[in-house]
C-alpha cells in the first residue's frame, strides 16, 4: 500500500496529557497483544527503546489510541504509522506523558505502529503501554512474519539527514528518519521482522568517537558493556553489513584522536583493514550460523570509482570461504552529504534486486 507521509509537530497535532485518564482499556507493555520489533529492553513495567527502527504495534477495533511514554531528553522523534498507509511524525517531550497517536478514526479495525526514527544518542524512551479510547477493544496482533532481516551499519543505515531536503546535511535529529532508510524500506518490501544496529560515525577499525562496531554489536543497551543482547531471541534469515565508510576517511586523519587511539602514529595497512573486517563478519557468523550474510557498501564516496574499499571487503569475504556470505556494492551517489529520500529508495531497490537474484528465504 502506498504511503501518504505527513510531517507535523507534536504540538500542532498531538494532544499531550500528563498521565492516563484511567486504567480502563490500558494495554500494558507486557501484553502479548503488542507486536515489538528491534532490540528492546523489557521489564514487567516498561519497555525501553534505544536503537533506530525499534517499534511497537497494536491492532484494535475503535476510533483511537494513545501511548504512555517517558522520553529521557525530549530529543527523539517517532513515526506513527496508522493502518500501514498514513505516517505522522511525533516528537516526544521529556517526562512521563500520554500522547494521542490516532483519534477520530472511522469506526472499525485499525492498526497503529510507533516507530523510532532517531538514534540512541538522542536518549532512551520508556514505553509503558497503549491506552485505547472508550469503546475501543484490543485485537490480536498480526502473525509474525516468517522472514527476518537484520542490519549493522553507520549513518547511511540510520537514515541520517535523509529528510534534509535543502541538502545541508544538518545534524538536527528531526532530519534523521530510519523509516526512510534503505534498510527499513527493504524490510518492509519483504514484510520482514526488522532489527537495525546502527550508529552515525561508527566504523569497524575506527570511528569519529572512541568506540567501534565490534565493541557494541552485542549490546542490548548501547554503550553498556554489562548489557548483552541474547542473540537467540532473533535469528535473521538475511544479515546485511554496511560499514567502512567512516573508516575510509579516518585512516587518512592522523591528527584525529580516534586515529591515535586505534592506530597510534601509523596508518593501518590494507592487510590490517581486511583482517579486522573479516574478524567482525566472523563474530556475526558465530552468532548466526545459518544466516545468509550480505557485505555491502555504498551511497557515499567509499564506493566512488577507484576506491580501494570495496576490494577490501571482497578480499575479506574471500578469506572467509563461506558460500552463504555475499558481496554487493551500491553505487556512489554523487551528491553532497548523506543520501536523501530518493537515493535511499534507489539503494533499497538495488539491494532488493540483489536479494531476489541471490537469496532464498
Amino acid at each position: 500500500m502506498k504511503s501518504s507521509i505527513l510531517f507535523i509537530t507534536a504540538f500542532s497535532f498531538l494532544f499531550i496529557l500528563n498521565s492516563c485518564n484511567s486504567d480502563d482499556n490500558f494495554v500494558p507493555n507486557t501484553s502479548d497483544q503488542i507486536h515489538y520489533m528491534g532490540r528492546i529492553a523489557h521489564t514487567d513495567s516498561v519497555s525501553t527503546f534505544y536503537w533506530s527502527g525499534t517499534s511497537a504495534q497494536v491492532n484494535f477495533e475503535g476510533t483511537g489510541v494513545k501511548a504512555l511514554i517517558n522520553d529521557e531528553y525530549g530529543k527523539n522523534y517517532y513515526n506513527v504509522i496508522i493502518d500501514s498507509d498514513s505516517v505522522v511524525m511525533l516528537r516526544t517531550n521529556s517526562g512521563k506523558k500520554t500522547y494521542t497517536l490516532a483519534e477520530n478514526l472511522t469506526p472499525g479495525k485499525h492498526s497503529v505502529q510507533l516507530f523510532k526514527r532517531t538514534e540512541y544518542d538522542q536518549g532512551k524512551t520508556n514505553f509503558y503501554g497503549f491506552q485505547l479510547d472508550k469503546n475501543t477493544k484490543i485485537l490480536a496482533p498480526n502473525p509474525v512474519s516468517d522472514k527476518k532481516i537484520e542490519f549493522y551499519g553507520n549513518s547511511i543505515t540510520c537514515g541520517y539527514a535523509v529528510e534534509d531536503y535543502e541538502g545541508k546535511d544538518r545534524p538536527d535529529s528531526i532530519y534523521t528518519n530510519n523509516y526512510l532508510s534503505y534498510a527499513a524500506i527493504t524490510a518492509r518490501h519483504y514484510d520482514a521482522e526488522y532489527h537495525c544496529i546502527s550508529k552515525s560515525g561508527i566504523g569497524v577499525t575506527v570511528s569519529w568517537f572512541p568506540y567501534i562496531m565490534p565493541d557494541i554489536y552485542d549490546q542490548l543497551i548501547p554503550l553498556n558493556e554489562e548489557s548483552k543482547w541474547d542473540f537467540s531471541q532473533f535469528n535473521p534469515d538475511v544479515l546485511v553489513i554496511h560499514l567502512l565508510q567512516n573508516d575510509s576517511w579516518l585512516v587518512n586523519m592522523p591528527e584525529h584522536e580516534s586515529f591515535k587511539k586505534y592506530f597510534g602514529t601509523e596508518k593501518p595497512s590494507e592487510a590490517f583493514i581486511i583482517e579486522a573486517y573479516k574478524d567482525f563478519v566472523s563474530k556475526l557468523r558465530g552468532k548466526y550460523p545459518n544466516a545468509q550474510i550480505i557485505c555491502t557498501m555504498g551511497g557515499m564516496d567509499a564506493t566512488r570509482e577507484g576506491s580501494p574499499w570495496p576490494g577490501y571487503v571482497e578480499k575479506a569475504v574471500k578469506k572467509l570461504n563461506d558460500s552463504k556470505i555475499f558481496t554487493y556494492f551500491m553505487p556512489y551517489n554523487n551528491i553532497n552529504g548523506h543520501p536523501g529520500v530518493k537515493e535511499q529508495q534507489n539503494m533499497a531497490e538495488g539491494l532488493i534486486k540483489f536479494i531476489d537474484d541471490n537469496i532464498s528465504w
